[in-house]
């Protein structure tokens, strides 16, 4: 488990470790004893003085179980901190940023990047090589672990005993992958385990599971609720399925699209005023992605993707983000349009994002109609409630403009508000200081 402070320091170590299991016979007892015996030998490796990290960005090695030796001279005693500030250091700005203009594509440097390596060579030994052979008929089991894993680290915590408590995560985590092997194993069949970060509601914070590759959520459930009960999470509501996993900042998701982006904003001022916001991941969706000119008529499209798109990163469903032809089709599979809508340019709105969310998705939703734009004013509170309950983005629709409502900061006492706006409009590229600057 890994606390979520921003006074901390996450230490994330990812590498590959061989496991290597010879089976003499097909027996589930003997099959489980030398699967355990397999990862009891890489747990050894783990502790042993062969292993090596590597910072990533920077030529620095460390050998944790030699002492803490580092390659660039720091002492065991250095402060995570100034290990830090020396990464920075190496940065092409010295680490430093303008007070004037923050780059909003770079988070907060919290997390330090290591890669897990194994030394290949051992001291020399005095006795010479002693050769037997042995004929046996076996089966060899062979797997690469992915490793991945964290943990946290105060600011003014020594490495030495940092990265000492990595080495003990990483055996605790060839441990969860032991288990989720034994638990999933078929014949000498075995499947990989894959780590998952998962960052969980305060106190708890990052934690790390592992799943078998293959084995679908729906297959895991009863380990999920396991988990929920041990975190004591809701159940209510997904935490742990894959679609739920931890993204940590800096890295690229593989579709492209940019994630939360009204995060790099700030508040505006109003007072005795309370933001309410929307809940969890989505991602923006707007004219021209996906190689699709919908400028001028898909706007309420967009809207319904990035909508989609929140249902499908909070894990409530497994269907990847709808395409302009899937959702008109949809709309003729319900009955509300003819069969020449598939393939047009014609424009949606509220009505037909409701019917696809229930079609597609299984989604129930409600209308909330106001005659003109300034009545939406007047419901604030309605607005402040679904994002407190719900999370959920909204679509607003009116005419043959559609918008997206990320949240609403509202005073209850004196009920004026302001309306937080993903606009679908936008046709430039995936970049988050473009697309902020337009609105900062």
């Amino acid at each position: 488990m890994v606390a979520s402070d921003r006074s901390a320091i996450i230490l994330r170590a990812r590498g590959s470790l061989e496991l290597r299991c010879l089976l003499d016979g097909t027996d589930g007892s003997h099959v489980q004893k030398a699967v355990s015996r397999a990862f009891e030998r890489v747990r050894a490796r783990v502790t042993s003085q062969a292993l090596v990290f590597r910072v990533r960005d920077s030529p620095m090695f460390i050998w944790p179980n030699k002492g803490c030796q580092v390659t660039e001279g720091i002492a065991e005693t250095t402060a995570c901190k100034d290990l830090q500030q020396r990464l920075r250091s190496g940065e092409p700005d010295g680490g430093k940023r303008s007070s004037k203009k923050k780059d909003k594509r770079n988070g907060d440097t919290s997390v330090i990047n290591i890669d897990l390596l194994m030394e290949l060579t051992e001291p020399g030994r005095e006795a010479g090589p002693t050769l037997t052979r042995r004929e046996v008929r076996h089966h060899l089991a062979q797997m690469a672990l992915p490793v991945d894993c964290v943990v946290t680290a105060g600011m003014d915590d020594g490495i030495g005993d940092a990265f000492s408590r990595l080495v003990g995560a990483l055996c605790s985590q060839l441990t969860d992958m032991e288990s989720a092997v034994l638990r999933h194993i078929s014949g000498t069949s075995l499947l990989v385990p894959q780590p998952f970060h998962f960052h969980l509601p305060e106190p708890t914070g990052l934690v790390t599971l592992v799943y078998p590759t293959g084995v679908p959520d729906a297959q895991l459930e009863s380990f999920r609720k396991e988990m929920h009960v041990r975190f004591a999470l809701p159940e209510d509501r997904p935490y742990l399925r894959r679609a739920n996993a931890y993204h940590f900042p800096g890295e690229p998701f593989k579709d492209g699209y940019l994630r939360n982006p009204h995060l790099a904003l700030s508040h505006p001022a109003l007072e005795d005023a309370k933001p309410f916001l929307v809940q969890g991941v989505y991602s923006y969706h707007h004219y021209m992605q996906d190689r699709m000119d919908d400028s001028g008529w898909g706007c309420a499209y967009r809207s319904l993707q990035t909508i989609c798109s929140w249902f499908q990163q909070q894990g409530y469903t497994e269907r990847v983000v709808p395409s302009h032809k899937e959702i008109q089709q949809a709309l003729v599979d319900v009955g509300d349009k003819p069969s020449s809508f598939v393939g047009s340019r014609q424009w949606i709105g509220s009505i037909e994002v409701q019917a696809v969310l229930d079609q597609l998705l299984g989604i129930t939703s409600r209308i909330l109609f106001v005659s003109q734009g300034s009545e939406l004013v007047n419901q604030g509170r309605e607005l402040a409630s679904h994002f407190q309950r719900e999370g959920t983005p909204i679509m607003i629709g009116g005419g043959v403009l559609a918008h997206t409502i990320l949240g609403v900061l509202w005073s209850e006492t004196t009920g004026d508000i302001r309306f937080l706006i993903l606009d679908p409009h936008y046709t430039g590229g995936e970049d988050l200081q473009l697309v902020t600057d337009k609105v900062a």
